[in-house]
């Protein structure tokens, strides 16, 4: 299951000003495995404490002295710790907060200590902290579900992964391996990026295994609802993780959740459920000009899911079906939005909380929507995504035409092209604009291709 954030870790060990690293990301999208993985092929000596199943072990750091921690800690596991040579792993660190004050001594005091903390609800933690937080003495890594060419390698498709990863604008696709490309898009829509449910399907290539994951993964997300606080109401959110999947790629309102619920409390259930980060809000932006995030609107947002399989087990859909001609256009398209969207947000770089906006204008009669809006370098590109191979651009040419835009992308399952659109838009306005359209197979690769045909 290689991860592509493992080069980053690579990094990270080898930088003159490393701190302690602090990985953040939902449940089960393969945290510990791959700091394990890490410590275990990188290191001499590989020291883990999960905090949830031996928390007695926090009492080992409850000192000022870090010499003396790390004593103790070499005692207790039976593993020396020499400066560079030994990893030492915190795992589910959220059940000892207090934990996360004394990271910044290692900093401060013993850098040459390597250090990697997780935990699946530490956003929890972060907003409710009573400790005095080490900021600018910790970095964080930001960590999602597999991509679609960490899926390919894990499935044994590497020669595919390798051209995706190397293909050039000016070099054209065979009809029949644009197909097995669309088709393996397809099986990524059914399995997602789960990594327990990438490694089922590596391990049977059947998809009722598959199923069986998706099913455990989500029921496992619902029981972790008695550790999001004291206050909370578990129906409701039960409720609205239920509905989320059915409202991907339309603006939110409360009401579609629940109508016997005020509106404060379908929010706060919201806002709960995205720093558990199983849901996303995508917020609307103006884009008019970088950065995106200083021109959103707080309460105008569409959800993501957290994975583009797990919203086809919650929607009950039969993913076998998945593999038929045509069914990436399901729910209106919203299936083909969701498997764009989480590429998209954990496409920046890793060391910086995903962000992903949209765009709309609401007006009679001329009412237009762009789905993604993304930065690449000092430019706001808009993005369209089209489930099948045509659709009308309108909204593009709407936005292109208001904001100057010299280049826009479109996704969808037709292959790749560039054109130069010269249209109008729905108010009968002139837009011209160069438009790279590509196959949603190439979507780990939209800033690279993009940067090549600017």
């Amino acid at each position: 299951m290689k991860r592509h954030l493992y080069s980053y870790l690579l990094s990270w060990k080898t930088r003159s000003n490393r701190k302690p690293l602090i990985v953040r990301g939902a449940r089960q999208v393969g945290k510990t495995y791959l700091i394990r993985e890490f410590g275990k092929n990188t290191y001499d000596h590989f020291i883990e404490i999960n905090f949830d199943e031996t928390p007695k072990k926090a009492d080992i750091f409850n000192l000022n002295d870090i010499d003396q921690i790390l004593q103790y800690l070499a005692m207790d596991s039976g593993v020396t710790i020499v400066s560079g040579k030994t990893l030492i792993f915190l795992d589910e660190i959220q059940r000892v907060p207090w934990l996360f004050a004394k990271l910044r001594y290692f900093y401060e005091k013993r850098p040459d200590i390597h250090i990697i903390a997780a935990g699946s609800l530490l956003d929890f933690v972060l907003a409710e902290h009573e400790f005095s937080m080490p900021v600018g003495r910790v970095e964080y890594l930001f960590m999602g579900p597999m991509d679609f060419t960490e899926f390919l390698e894990s499935i044994g498709e590497q020669a595919v992964r390798a051209f995706i990863q190397s293909w050039r604008p000016s070099v054209p696709i065979p009809l029949s391996v644009h197909e097995k490309l669309v088709e393996l898009t397809r099986l990524y829509t059914a399995v997602g990026g789960m990594p327990a449910a990438v490694y089922q399907y590596s391990q049977s290539h059947t998809l009722q295994q598959v199923e069986m994951e998706q099913s455990s993964i989500v029921q496992t997300c619902r029981d972790d609802f008695s550790k999001y606080g004291k206050k909370i109401d578990a129906g409701l959110l039960r409720l609205t993780l239920e509905k989320i999947p059915q409202l991907i790629g339309n603006k939110l309102k409360y009401v579609e959740i629940s109508r016997d619920k005020r509106a404060s409390e379908v929010s706060a259930s919201i806002k709960m459920l995205q720093m558990a980060r199983l849901i996303y809000c995508v917020h609307h932006s103006a884009g008019n000009a970088p950065p995106l995030t200083a021109q959103k609107k707080e309460k105008d947002f569409k959800p993501l899911f957290l994975d583009v399989g797990l919203m086809m087990n919650s929607l009950n859909i039969n993913i076998t079906s998945l593999l038929q001609e045509g069914l990436i256009t399901s729910n209106n398209g919203a299936v083909a939005e969701q498997f764009i969207g989480q590429h998209l947000l954990y496409a920046a770089l890793p060391y910086k909380e995903p962000n992903l906006y949209y765009w709309n204008r609401e007006k009679r009669n001329s009412a237009a929507e762009v789905d993604y809006l993304i930065q690449i370098n000092s430019a706001v590109v808009p993005v369209e995504v089209k489930a099948g191979v045509t659709g009308s651009l309108k909204s593009l040419h709407t936005f292109a035409q208001e904001k100057s835009t010299p280049l826009a992308l479109r996704f969808n399952l037709a292959p790749p092209s560039i054109n130069m659109i010269k249209a109008r838009t729905m108010k009968g306005q002139p837009v011209e604009f160069k438009l790279l359209s590509l196959p949603m197979y190439f979507v780990s690769e939209v800033e690279r291709l993009y940067r090549e045909i600017s």
